[in-house]
């Protein structure tokens, strides 16, 4: 667990991030909290103990979901707009935004775009390779007290479906959007060396956390021969200091 103070107008203020670790859409204000080298204080949420659905957190977020994170009292969720947020309520000389805004509205698409379509399918394989196993060892009993514990009924609906295992259409139907979702990402950064404005942005930073590792754990669509440009883009992000940090400090045991 890392302690820091983030100081503003003479006054000492804490940011507080709750996450699962550096992954998916944990990852995301993490990125952005390293690379604009903000001071915070994170609280790492183990999800194999349901910590997100316990009374305590769901008093900070509501939905029992994460990331989230407290500015001073403010409760900001949703991990890009916590992104946005930071950009905004707390700038610093690292800019995550580019000037022009057109590039902004570029970053906006691709932003929204992984939210709405690339992290969706690749978190339903993964909710069917992992998720899933968390809860097996649970009885029925066990797995139904688990799950009147989270307050999104959408989220109840996904955890028996991993429990039960995700109908072979819909694998089969996800599988297929992360070919196409692979293929846009290589085709146009096979023209540019970012996603937006040709500065590193918030576009890089929330498709990278979805895009990061796909080459282990989808070789049949990610690959120095398949999507080369892809690649690149995942390396070159993995070789930031910031990025290297975090993987150094922040565990990723769950």
């Amino acid at each position: 667990m890392r302690y820091t103070s983030y100081r503003n107008l003479g006054e000492t203020l804490m940011l507080t991030f709750y996450s699962f670790g550096p992954g998916a859409n944990s990852l995301k204000p993490m990125m952005a909290l390293y690379e604009k080298e903000l001071e915070f204080e994170h609280k790492l949420l183990d999800p194999r103990k349901f910590e997100h659905h316990s009374d305590w957190y769901k008093k900070i977020n509501p939905r029992g979901q994460v990331p989230a994170l407290d500015d001073d009292g403010r409760i900001v969720t949703e991990s890009t707009v916590i992104c946005e947020y930071l950009e905004d309520a707390h700038p610093t000389e690292v800019k995550l935004r580019p000037s022009d805004p057109y590039d902004v509205a570029q970053m906006r698409i691709w932003t929204k775009w992984v939210d709405e379509y690339f992290c969706w399918c690749v978190s339903t394989i993964g909710w069917q390779r992992h998720v899933g196993k968390m809860v097996q060892h649970l009885s029925d009993d066990e797995f139904e007290e688990m799950v009147k514990k989270i307050p999104v009924p959408e989220q109840q609906v996904k955890w028996r479906r991993a429990r039960q295992g995700f109908p072979q259409d819909m694998i089969d139907e996800e599988m297929r959007k992360i070919g196409v979702s692979v293929r846009k990402l290589d085709d146009h950064l096979a023209d540019h060396e970012w996603l937006a404005g040709e500065v590193y942005s918030l576009a890089d930073i929330c498709n990278f956390s979805t895009a990061n590792g796909m080459q282990f754990g989808f070789p049949e669509f990610v690959s120095k021969e398949k999507t080369p440009h892809l690649l690149r883009w995942i390396e070159q992000i993995n070789a930031r200091p910031a990025v290297k940090k975090i993987f150094a400090e922040v565990p990723r045991e769950f």
